[in-house]
């Protein structure tokens, strides 16, 4: 567990009894925003399922807990199943809806990208509903590029919303490496 100079936040790999807290962050997103698309609630077992997922795939899920309460989380998971995209992930942060602005992304983020280096993935990319101006700056300032920008693929809140791709390449890993 890191501890960051962020008004002691600390980032740990997240635990089974997580999932409630890291629900009550997410279900925020899926009822009043369009960072995700999901439409419905989602349970803390499936939270947990999707831990535990992402876990045995050898990919790390985090979370910032400040003085014993989650706070944000992060993730990475396979950018797509095929074999031949073993070296790629795609991550995403969430931070809880009134912690917004306080570094909590940006320590979950130096964890995870430092642990996806480690872990040889060669290619990481954030996806990113748009507008989202926060989660743009958050990118960039950890490296990403914007690489892609898919206009009108979403449907929520009864309206279309573009995504956007940003990509980050690590340089020292992935099979040359090996």
């Amino acid at each position: 567990m890191k501890s960051s100079p962020e008004a002691s936040i600390s980032v740990r790999g997240a635990a089974p009894g997580d999932a409630e807290a890291v629900a009550g962050i997410y279900n925020h997103y899926v009822a009043d925003t369009i960072v995700t698309f999901e439409e419905e609630p989602v349970p803390a077992s499936e939270i947990a399922r999707r831990m535990e997922e992402i876990r045995l795939a050898g990919l790390p899920w985090l979370v910032a807990e400040r003085a014993g309460a989650v706070e944000g989380y992060a993730y990475a998971r396979l950018w797509r199943p095929r074999r031949g995209y073993r070296f790629s992930a795609e991550v995403a942060v969430y931070v809880a809806t009134d912690q917004a602005g306080r570094g909590i992304g940006s320590s979950l983020y130096a964890e995870l990208l430092a642990g996806l280096e480690k872990r040889d993935v060669h290619a990481a990319m954030g996806g990113i509903a748009l507008p989202n101006d926060p989660s743009v700056a958050l990118h960039e300032k950890f490296g990403f590029r914007k690489v892609a920008h898919l206009e009108q693929v979403g449907f929520k809140f009864d309206r279309w919303i573009d995504v956007g791709y940003w990509q980050r390449i690590f340089q020292a890993a992935g099979p040359a490496r090996r």
